[in-house]
């Protein structure tokens, strides 16, 4: 048995903002507490963030100057015994995505208890640079930079994409080993039983970002309207942050704007839709989506406005999504059927439990590790 139990989780912010890697930290450490009896204290890393000292039983602790030296102090009054677990996305702890004090506070940190293990899951890695006008092209090189010194000072490396992960082992190919991928779960919970699609209401759900619901009535509301003609939808329904969109009918299909509600009631509105839709992020970054996951999770057929010809981490269009634009195949009851189970059976090898188990297994040791599947 381990005798871990606190983990130290350093995020950018944590509920009440509306930020999917806080909720992605928080349902973590819910599931660590539950699986194995370890309690986590936060630390938040971004100074805007507004917020209670504590949440559901987990303290917190906010560093508000982006001090190196309060990050270490937090850091080392934890040191005898509770590895760090680092949620790193580069823009969710300095503006122009160069948390260059956070960086130097973990290797100061590690300069002092080189033996605590460091966990770091890289929820994005560092701008592509392009194009030249924008600031991300003058400060890749110091993203970059910034990454390859978390990665050298990882003990064990989680992403959430294949390609992210053959990306962190070109920057540290001595690492290679202690790098896996893991696609995300879904941020709104995993029902233990989904109705089959016949058994549902004619619903479908657009749910997520504002900005990826706004490209779905102004670039995709074609596309859109054909689907709810072909699958007879009843209601659509809206979630999330008010687009602004003045829709109230979609070919006199009522379009129903939930605005921005509890987990709870969302989960419970998937498990009574047929159809998820979405067109953000694209087919190329569905395992980092947890809008993706969570219709897998509830059973419903995810549905893109776009779709990728190659399968990319074990994703196939056709088989695990619909795309709105496949000409090929027509989208039925039963066909969608298959590629919902074909979806939240996707979704089980990566489930909430299961990378429970896997951040258990790499935060008890900072040198065990397995080769867990991809």
């Amino acid at each position: 048995m381990s005798n871990l139990a606190t983990v130290i989780a350093i995020v950018p912010r944590l509920p009440p903002a509306i930020d999917g890697v806080g909720d992605y930290a928080l349902n973590l450490a819910r599931q660590l507490r539950k699986d194995f009896n370890i309690q986590t204290h936060f630390i938040v890393g971004n100074s805007t963030w507004q917020g209670a000292a504590e949440i559901e039983g987990f303290t917190i602790s906010q560093i508000t100057d982006n001090s190196t030296n309060t990050l270490v102090n937090i850091l080392s009054s934890y040191h005898c015994s509770s590895p760090v677990l680092l949620h790193y996305v580069g823009y969710g702890y300095a503006k122009r995505g160069c948390p260059v004090w956070l960086v130097d506070g973990l290797q100061r940190w590690k300069g002092l208890y080189p033996q605590n293990n460091l966990i770091t899951m890289f929820h994005e890695l560092y701008a592509s640079g392009y194009p030249p006008w924008t600031s991300s092209f003058w400060l890749s090189s110091l993203q970059k930079h910034l990454l390859e010194m978390l990665v050298n000072l990882s003990d064990n490396h989680i992403t959430s994409k294949q390609s992210y992960a053959e990306t962190l082992c070109k920057v540290a190919p001595a690492k290679q080993a202690k790098i896996i991928s893991l696609p995300v779960f879904s941020n709104i919970g995993e029902p233990e039983y989904t109705p089959e699609l016949v058994q549902r209401k004619q619903r479908l759900v657009i749910f997520g970002h504002k900005n990826g619901r706004l490209q779905i009535y102004k670039q995709h509301f074609q596309a859109l309207e054909q689907l709810c003609q072909l699958m007879n939808i009843e209601e659509v329904c809206d979630i999330g942050v008010s687009t602004g969109v003045q829709i109230s009918a979609i070919n006199g299909i009522p379009l129903v704007k939930k605005g921005v509600i509890e987990a709870e009631e969302i989960s419970s509105i998937l498990l009574d839709s047929v159809i998820g839709f979405l067109n953000f992020p694209p087919p190329t970054h569905l395992a980092k989506s947890t809008i993706f996951a969570a219709y897998c999770a509830h059973g419903l057929i995810p549905c893109m406005a776009n779709t990728s010809i190659k399968t990319i981490d074990d994703l196939q269009a056709g088989k695990h999504y619909w795309s709105a634009n496949n000409t090929n195949r027509q989208l039925s009851l039963e066909t969608g059927q298959e590629i919902a189970n074909n979806a939240y059976a996707w979704y089980q090898t990566h489930s909430l439990p299961k990378q429970s188990q896997h951040f258990f297994n790499l935060l008890k040791s900072p040198y065990s590790h397995k080769n867990y599947p991809n």
